[in-house]
């Protein structure tokens, strides 16, 4: 009875800690996502090149700063804003301001999900509060 109650006692524990590690990683990995980059992008004044990009953004509430990775280097890095959406984006997309000559990122939204990044929007409503005063 002794050896049975130890047995179980285990497999319970291995089970909350399973769980554990399962909620982490899940929490963990909604805060990434991938770019693609079909052109030369310019983002916060730094250049990607063509290419494919990891993200990765901490925060908290809807500013967030987000991370370019190309494998282990983080190659750019700026602030931007978690917006929510209607309805999850259908597939990965990325909206590129052309008007200054520059291939500058505006916006990433990602397949399945009801957010997307705003790059630079927290700088530009910074910049708007500094200008009513």
């Amino acid at each position: 009875m002794k050896l049975n109650n130890l047995a179980l006692n285990h497999l319970a524990k291995t089970v909350v800690l399973g769980l554990a590690v399962l909620l982490a990683s899940s929490a963990f990995a909604s805060n990434r996502g991938t770019l693609q980059a079909h052109e030369t992008l310019e983002i916060n004044g730094q250049q990607l090149a063509v290419g494919e990009y990891q993200l990765r953004w901490d925060g908290t509430g809807s500013n967030v700063e987000v991370s370019f990775m190309r494998g282990k280097k983080e190659v750019a890095k700026t602030s931007a804003k978690l917006v929510n959406l209607d309805q999850a984006s259908d597939s990965d997309s990325t909206t590129v301001d052309h008007s200054t000559g520059k291939a500058i990122v505006t916006e990433i939204r990602f397949a399945g999900k009801k957010y997307a990044l705003a790059l630079g929007a927290t700088e530009k409503a910074e910049m708007s509060e500094g200008s009513n005063k």
